[in-house]
């Protein structure tokens, strides 16, 4: 790591510990190290298990490539008396320490919160799981695709005909993962008026649940139980995927007055802003499947470059469903650095996603990516720590710390 490494974005000073592991908590703390906190991952000998998920090249992790980024790498045994010490060591030198354990875990480990804030009282504990630190389902496990089923999110996904599907992707962790880095800053800011740390506790499923908003109202005053939707998002119409001449498909939303006045005209049919049953917001929501056939008709006379053509320029917002092929062919995303290469020791140049939100004047930065496991650990350890060579290779060859360069179990 050089000096200046950490030198510029909005989190530059502060020092994070992860001891999470799979998908939410390396990504809240990969968030912080994006905009400039120095993160220190303590990862198993074995390796974080986010390492096997998704696709490899080379036996190498691509996912861990872009989620691991931007980290130092150490690697400690945290079943072991000696690992806790070094972990726990690590925590009272840090500002923030980010954990995704079963609730109780630390502490059982004695990394709790008493146990750091006893030495570190500015520190900040990041804790997510499944369902938070106290409730009936605390002790529950925390799986992502779990805790989205009981937010009430996977019911409303899909098509009202079939069972609700998931996201190819590990949503609920990733909503988890934003809201604990939000958290963590909060905590941060606080701090900075009251000089003492707290912590910080989002569960997966809150996370999810929060994106149930407007249906919660509606069941509490109306009874009403919000379903699978398909393409839809109900009560706001026209907002759906509509078939096109070529058998492709586009999404088009003016759900708004003004806007579906110019979808009408694009349309060739102004007079349906005159129809009762479209002339208002509220009239076309309650008459969504006769709205919704009116454009369909239209959509599905022509091709969909055509479509995108006179929808840009009636002002009506549209789009293409965009694959990964679409994304890496699209001008805007790397005009906004939404693709970023960076060079990997084994890979290469490797793409991983950019840096969200844009700061004008302390922007983010992918500093590096992901490491191999244990590729930090002597320089931490020597470093962070102060300890000697000699100790350094005592631990690795008792199995407490494992790294490139360090003498493995039974070595002389």
């Amino acid at each position: 790591m050089t000096d200046d490494a950490y030198s510029s974005g909005p989190l530059a000073g502060l020092r994070a510990i992860e001891l999470g592991s799979t998908v939410a908590g390396p990504f809240c703390a990969r968030l912080l190290a994006d905009f400039g906190a120095d993160v220190i991952k303590v990862e198993q000998p074995e390796g974080d298990a986010v390492r096997s998920m998704g696709r490899r090249r080379d036996d190498q992790s691509l996912y861990g490539a872009s989620i691991l980024r931007g980290k130092r790498i150490v690697s400690i045994d945290l079943r072991s008396d000696e690992g806790r010490a070094l972990a726990r060591r690590l925590c009272e030198r840090a500002d923030i320490v980010v954990e995704n354990f079963r609730p109780g875990t630390l502490e059982g480990w004695g990394l709790g919160y008493d146990d750091l804030s006893a030495v570190n009282p500015g520190l900040v504990l990041v804790r997510i799981s499944g369902f938070g630190q106290q409730g009936p389902y605390s002790q529950r496990g925390g799986y992502g695709v779990v805790c989205e089923a009981v937010s009430g999110l996977r019911e409303i996904n899909g098509d009202p005909d079939r069972p609700p599907p998931r996201m190819a992707t590990a949503l609920t962790d990733y909503i988890a993962g934003v809201y604990a880095a939000f958290g963590a800053v909060m905590a941060i800011l606080d701090r900075t008026r009251t000089g003492k740390g707290q912590v910080v506790d989002a569960a997966l499923y809150e996370g999810a649940f929060s994106f149930m908003e407007p249906h919660i109202p509606a069941f509490q005053q109306l009874g009403e139980v919000a379903k699978r939707a398909g393409s839809r998002l109900p009560g706001n119409t026209p907002n759906s995927l509509y078939p096109t001449r070529d058998g492709r498909h586009i999404v088009i939303t003016a759900a708004s007055d003004s806007v579906f006045a110019r979808l009408a005209e694009a349309m060739g049919r102004s007079e349906l802003v005159d129809d009762p049953r479209f002339a208002t917001a509220v009239a076309r929501a309650d008459n969504e499947d006769a709205c919704d056939a009116a454009v369909a008709a239209w959509s599905g006379s022509l091709d969909l470059a055509e479509l995108e053509t006179i929808l840009e320029a009636a002002k009506v917002p549209a789009a293409r469903i965009y694959s990964v092929a679409d994304i890496f062919a699209d001008p805007h995303y790397r005009a906004r650095e939404m693709l970023v290469d960076v060079d990997d020791a084994q890979l290469g140049p490797v793409t991983v996603t950019g840096i969200v939100p844009k700061l004008s004047t302390t922007p983010g930065a992918v500093r590096w990516a992901g490491r191999a496991i244990g590729a930090d650990t002597g320089d931490v350890l020597a470093r962070e720590l102060e300890l000697s060579q000699d100790e350094i290779a005592r631990l690795a060859r008792a199995g407490v710390v494992t790294g490139a360069g360090l003498p493995t179990t039974g070595d002389e």
